[in-house]
């Protein structure tokens, strides 16, 4: 049985993504425990599939659970849609988004396809993954998720940085500021 391999892009960051490897008869249900899971994301939240164009346009939409918001078309469900029914061209694209609140959004596109699956793995299957994964329930900014995750992973502090000849951002040497005889610079009057 042949096996279809999708690259998911962390919209925010492009390189920050995980290539994951699924069989054409597994369903979307499959496929987004797979990318929770490679991403280290909990299963607590509601998520969805859309297809997508190469303009990354929201298409049908493939709902992990049934409800009531009104849509142009019906959404197919994931547990009962298979991934060769999705995929009409050799370059699919879906839009993932997971936990609305928060709104999660991963790129996800068709990037090969391979004759014969491997017997020693289990798909779905995370055969690769590039970059730090963006923290779950962060409460900072996106830069500061990642410069959080930073800090936690190799113990950057203050006191360790300013051992090392690290000062403050923008931190000068005050002795030898110029006196202006107590007037003010005003900005405005240097243009």
């Amino acid at each position: 049985m042949p096996v279809l391999k999708f690259r998911v892009y962390w919209e925010e960051d492009e390189s920050v993504y995980r290539d994951i490897s699924i069989k054409p008869d597994q369903t979307f249900l499959q496929f987004h425990q797979v990318i929770l899971q490679s991403f280290e994301f909990d299963n607590k939240h509601k998520a969805t599939f859309f297809r997508s164009n190469d303009n990354w346009q929201r298409g049908r939409e493939i709902i992990l659970e049934k409800d009531n918001t009104p849509r142009k078309v019906d959404p197919l469900m994931m547990n009962e849609t298979v991934i060769a029914a999705a995929v009409k061209t050799p370059n699919q694209k879906f839009i993932y988004l997971y936990d609305y609140a928060k709104n999660w959004v991963f790129l996800v596109e068709l990037i090969g396809v391979s004759k014969d699956e491997n017997s020693r793995l289990t798909y779905p299957y995370c055969v690769r993954k590039e970059g730090l994964a963006p923290s779950q329930y962060g409460t900072k900014g996106l830069v500061g998720d990642k410069l959080v995750e930073m800090e936690e992973k190799y113990d950057l502090n203050k006191e360790g940085m300013s051992e090392d000849g690290f000062g403050e951002e923008g931190e000068e040497d005050t002795t030898d500021a110029d006196d202006d005889g107590g007037e003010e610079n005003n900005s405005e009057e240097m243009f």
